[in-house]
């Protein structure tokens, strides 16, 4: 049984895939961030999740 509240995961939960809006919304909501510094993170640390969390929380103030 499928439960209609659940979020949509990614289907390689350690890599970024910009090119799904659904796994850009989860991803951003997961990690707190905008599409666009995302979108960044990507760009500069490739598209392995622990590499885009390190960029992102590098790149965070404080």
């Amino acid at each position: 049984m499928i439960n209609e509240t659940s979020q949509p995961r990614p289907l390689d939960p350690g890599r970024v895939n910009l090119m799904d809006p659904l796994e850009v919304q989860y991803w951003c909501r997961e990690l707190r961030c905008s599409e666009r510094q995302l979108e960044e993170a990507v760009s500069v640390a490739g598209d392995h999740i622990a590499a885009v969390r390190e960029r992102l929380e590098a790149s965070r103030p404080g």
